[in-house]
This record gives C-alpha cells, structure tokens and sequence, in this order.
C-alpha cells in the first residue's frame, strides 16, 4: 500500500515534468517533434537551471560538475519495462559518445534504492541519482517527464532534445553525436 501511495505521489509530480521547458509553454512549438522527440535549434533552447542530488551508490551529483559537456539524462525505474528494454541501448550510447565530450546521468525516481541499485548493476556504468519523489525532475524545470524519457543537454547547458518515450541506439547515437558536434565547429 505504501508503494502504491508513493507511486501515486510521484506520477502527479513527474505527470507534469516535458511538454515545455524552462516554464514556456509554448516550448514545443518553437522546435520540431517528430514520433516522440522534441529537437530545438539552438537559437530556440532553454538554459537549465542549477540541479543536483543524492546518488545512487552515495555522493552527490551537481550538474554543474559536466558543464561543457553533452549531457544525457534519462529519467528511469526498476519498475519500467520500457527501461529495461533500453538500458542496452543507453550504455552502448554512453560508451560510443564519453571521449567525445559528452557525460550520462541517469534519475531513478519511485523506487527503494535497493531495488534501483540491482537494476544498473550489469547494465550501466554511468552514475544515477536516486529521486524518490520526482524533485531532480522538477529542477531541470520541464514539464511531462514520463518515465522513462531522455533530455539531451548541449555544452551551453540547454535542452537540444527530448525523448518522450524509450530510446534505441539508432535513434539516440545520432542525435548525441549531432549535439556533441555543434560545439565542434
């Protein structure tokens, strides 16, 4: 019952967490979404605000600590099967794109630590923070996060992308690598 109450909780946080960013409503008229992914150029992205939190496995994560760097963050649970199903992916993704400048961060929300923890294990080997309540999600400052979805943040600190759905490498790849090569000309 607790869990069912907790995930209630945390569905009416996070239901508003990605339709807009930086508290524009109109956010997504002013980029392209094709099938699910939200694409801004860069004249039309929105800085993110300060966020950190409470790692998994303990420390502390600020995402002030990438800046210059892409940075991906999905939001996941142990719960989810669409996570499980592109945690493959994400990792093959991170692993293709760290020497190119660009940093993962993974926010597992509505889950006990344990549970989140023998999820990553054998699975990714970047770093999550732990978001019980959906609150990381709020400080990126977006609304509808669903989980899972994925933002793709560019070296400038602005949402480039959003995911609304599960991933795959061949959707993702290319558009970490078309971010990570702004910054490169």
């Amino acid at each position: 019952m607790r869990r069912l109450a907790a995930i209630l909780v945390t569905a009416a946080v996070t239901a508003g967490v990605l339709a807009g960013c930086g508290g524009e409503a109109n956010w997504a008229e002013k980029c392209t979404t094709t099938k699910g992914v939200v694409e801004c150029a860069p004249d039309q992205r929105t800085t993110v605000k300060a966020v950190s939190g409470e790692l998994l496995d303990g420390g502390k994560y600020d995402l002030s600590q990438d800046s210059g760097k892409v940075v991906v963050v999905n939001f996941w649970g142990s719960w989810c099967a669409p996570c499980r199903a592109e945690a493959d992916d994400l990792e093959k993704t991170y692993q293709a794109t760290k020497d190119k400048g660009v940093a993962f961060i993974g926010v597992n929300s509505r889950d006990d630590k344990d549970a989140a923890r023998e999820f990553e294990r054998g699975r990714v080997t970047y770093p999550s923070i732990f978001d019980f309540d959906g609150k990381v999600g709020l400080q990126f400052d977006v609304t509808q996060v669903s989980t899972p979805a994925t933002l793709i943040i560019d070296r400038q600190g602005r949402i480039a992308a959003a995911l609304r759905q599960a991933t795959t490498l061949t959707q993702l790849l290319p558009l970490v690598e078309k971010v990570a090569a702004e910054s490169e000309r």
